[in-house]
C-alpha cells in the first residue's frame, strides 16, 4: 500500500486553504514601499520582533519582551538554532517517539546524542514522564515537546504541560516547545502554550506563520525564550543565539516587515473558518 508521509504538513497542497487578505496585503504593501529591500538585523527587524512578542503575550501571564524573540527562516531554522546553541561535548537531548524527523537530523549534525521517550497512545499521546526521568542525566541539555502534536495530532492539557515543566525543573533542563501548529486544536483540550510555565522551567518556544496563516513558503518563523525569571537568559547564552543568527541570516526583509500587519489585522473569522473545512 502507498505510504502516507506525516513528515511535512503543507496546507497549500489543498485548494480550500488560502492566506488571509491581511497577510497578502501586508506583504504587497511592504514590497511596494521599497523600504525593505536591504538586509535586516540578523535577529530580525525590531518591529517584527515586537509584533511577535505582543502576539504570543496574548496567551501568557506575563509580557514577552522583543529582545526574547529571534526571527528565523521558518520553524526548521528555529529548530537548528535551538539545538546548536545548546550543543556541547557529550550532550544528549530527549525527543518524543514518534517525533518530527528534523530534530533527529539536527541533533546528529551537532553530535548530540538522541534519547527517545515514548508517548502514551492510550492517554492521548501524553509524555511518559517516568521514562524522561530515567533517560536524563547530567549531560541532558533539553527535552522536546511538540504541541499540538506532529505527527499524532494530540493536544496536551494544562495539567500535563505543568507536569512536564515540573519534571524539567527537577532535572535542570530546558523545554523546547515546538508550537508550529499552535491554536490548530480539535477535541476537548484547548491549545495551551508551554511558555505559561516558563517560571517553573525555562522554555524555548518555536513557531511560525506557516500553519496558522497557511503560508509555509514564506519561511517566517521564530525562536522565543520564555524565561521570566532569567535563569536561562545569561549574556553568554544570548550571545550564542545572536552569533548563530549572524551565520544563518533570516527570512526576506519584506516578509518580516509585513508581520505586524499580519498578526494585528487578520480577523478571528479567518482562523475559525479554517478549522471547519
Amino acid at each position: 500500500e502507498r505510504v502516507i508521509s506525516l513528515g511535512i504538513g503543507d496546507p497549500t497542497a489543498y485548494s480550500c486553504f488560502h492566506a488571509s487578505n491581511a497577510a497578502q496585503e501586508g506583504v504587497v504593501e511592504a514590497l511596494r514601499s521599497a523600504k525593505f529591500n536591504g538586509y535586516a538585523p540578523t535577529a530580525g527587524l525590531p518591529q517584527t520582533r515586537e509584533a511577535i512578542a505582543e502576539y504570543l503575550s496574548r496567551d501568557l501571564p506575563y509580557k514577552l519582551q522583543a529582545e526574547s524573540v529571534y526571527v528565523t527562516a521558518g520553524c526548521t531554522q528555529a529548530i537548528e538554532i535551538s539545538l546548536s546553541v545548546l550543543a556541547r561535548p557529550g550532550a544528549n537531548i530527549l525527543l518524543p517517539r514518534p517525533c518530527f524527523p528534523i530534530y533527529g537530523l539536527c541533533a546528529s549534525f551537532r553530535n548530540i546524542e538522541v534519547r527517545y521517550f515514548d508517548l502514551h497512545p492510550e492517554k492521548g499521546w501524553e509524555v511518559d514522564l517516568d521514562a524522561v526521568q530515567d533517560l536524563a542525566d547530567h549531560n541532558t541539555v533539553a527535552m522536546v515537546i511538540i504541541n499540538p502534536g506532529n505527527p499524532c495530532g494530540n493536544v496536551y492539557s494544562y495539567q500535563h504541560l505543568k507536569k512536564i515543566a515540573e519534571t524539567a525543573k527537577r532535572l535542570g533542563i530546558v523545554v523546547i516547545a515546538d508550537e508550529v501548529y499552535g491554536h490548530l486544536a480539535f477535541g476537548a483540550n484547548p491549545f495551551v502554550p508551554m511558555g505559561i510555565f516558563g517560571s517553573i522551567a525555562p522554555v524555548v518556544t518555536l513557531g511560525s506563520l506557516s500553519k496558522r496563516w497557511l503560508v509555509p513558503g514564506w519561511r517566517l518563523g521564530w525562536l522565543v525564550i520564555n524565561d521570566p525569571d532569567g535563569s536561562l537568559m545569561s549574556p553568554k547564552f544570548v550571545e550564542r543565539i545572536k552569533k548563530y543568527c549572524d551565520i544563518c541570516g533570516g527570512p526576506a526583509t519584506f516578509i518580516q516587515a509585513a508581520v505586524p500587519e499580519i498578526v494585528e489585522q487578520t480577523q478571528e473569522v479567518f482562523f475559525r473558518k479554517k478549522l471547519t473545512y
